[in-house]
This record gives C-alpha cells, sequence and structure tokens, in this order.
C-alpha cells in the first residue's frame, strides 16, 4: 500500500551469481534506484554488495543509486536479528518446506504482537507514574534537602532541588521513549511478518 507521502515505487529480491540476495528499490518519479540493506542483512556479502552498487550505476546511469542503510535509532539491526532468530529471508524465497516456514513466519507474527503489548504497558506505565512521582520527588526534595540550608546556604539546596527533580524526570523522559522505541520495533517485525507471510502465499499459488 502507498503512502500520501511516499513516491510509487516497486521492489524486487535480486538474488546474483553467487547467491547472495538483495532488495532494490526503484522509484521512477524521483529518478532513483534505492539499496535497502536492512531487509537483507546476513544475505550477502560487503563484496557482492558493492558489485551491485556499481552495476546499477553503469547500467542506469540516468538515476540516483541511494543505499538505505540500518538506522540505530528505530533500531534496524535489532528488528533483524529478532526476524532472523525466527525465520531467514533466504528459507522465505527459496525454503522448500511451506509449512515449516509458514510456522516460523506465525511465531514471528506472535513475537511483533508481544512487543507491542509490552511497549503499551511501558507507556502506560510511563504516562499514570511520572507525573505524581516527580511531584513526590520534589516535595521530599523540598522538606529534606531544605534541612540541610543551614550548613550548605539556600543556593546549593536550590540546585541539589532542581538536579533531584531533573534527574527524576530525565529517568522518566528516557523510559517513555524506549517504549516509543518498542512499539516502533514490534511495527516493524510485524511489517516483516505480513510481507513473508505474502510472499509464501504467492509461492504456494505458483506451485499451484
Amino acid at each position: 500500500m502507498l503512502h500520501s507521502g511516499i513516491p510509487p515505487h516497486a521492489a524486487a529480491y535480486i538474488k546474483d551469481a553467487t547467491g547472495n540476495l538483495h532488495e532494490v528499490v526503484f522509484v521512477p518519479e524521483r529518478r532513483r534506484l534505492d539499496i535497502d540493506v536492512v531487509s537483507t542483512i546476513g544475505e550477502n556479502s560487503t563484496h557482492s554488495h558493492e558489485q551491485l552498487l556499481a552495476t546499477l550505476k553503469e547500467r542506469f546511469p540516468d538515476f540516483t543509486v541511494h543505499i538505505a542503510g540500518p538506522s540505530f535509532w528505530r533500531g534496524d539491526r535489532r528488528v533483524a536479528a529478532a526476524c532472523r532468530a525466527q525465520v531467514t529471508l533466504r528459507d522465505v524465497l527459496e525454503g522448500p518446506d511451506l509449512d515449516r516456514i509458514k510456522a516460523a513466519v506465525d511465531r514471528l507474527g506472535t513475537i511483533s504482537t508481544l512487543m507491542e503489548k509490552q511497549s503499551r504497558v511501558a507507556s502506560w506505565g510511563a504516562r499514570t507514574v511520572m507525573t505524581p512521582f516527580i511531584a513526590v520527588a520534589g516535595f521530599l526534595s523540598f522538606i529534606l534537602l531544605g534541612t540541610l540550608a543551614p550548613s550548605l546556604g539556600s543556593n546549593w539546596v536550590t540546585l541539589l532541588r532542581s538536579a533531584t527533580v531533573t534527574a527524576v524526570g530525565g529517568f522518566f523522559l528516557y523510559y517513555g521513549l524506549k517504549a516509543v522505541h518498542l512499539t516502533e520495533m514490534a511495527n516493524r517485525v510485524w511489517k516483516r511478518s505480513a510481507e513473508y507471510g505474502l510472499i509464501l502465499s504467492e509461492r504456494r499459488r505458483l506451485r499451484g
């Protein structure tokens, strides 16, 4: 399906003469070819990737060849590791036992559902606990640190109070961002399992 902000494109998996797998995305509107290395992590060598890049630039000189590499912030490598722990792309494209592969893809979909539920719990915890906890931390720091005012001075006490509340708020901000990050990874695992399911369905159709 195409999103309104995404131009029309076509993606294809390519197996070269040495057996390495690559994914190439054709974007005609922008006259661009994307090599998506995220979906094929662990399925090709550095040498074969460089050869594909050189071949595309030679065969399509009027097109821009772009490499879509893994993103740390989106957790691409962790998503790839989670997917490959259940089923590899090579098995989905070429594996002979479709029933076994389908079971592995279904497990991958189940894992994505569990990841999404865990992210909801973490997000709920951040939303419901953060405000009262920061309020309690602020109150306790005001009371407890206030007892140190005669020995430390009011400026130092004010600084310590601010640092305490900031540290607690920073912790819950990190906790909330981790929940968002887990949600993003869960969605990407689900998308990968859905894609694999469609590929298996097409393979069954072609087998008759």
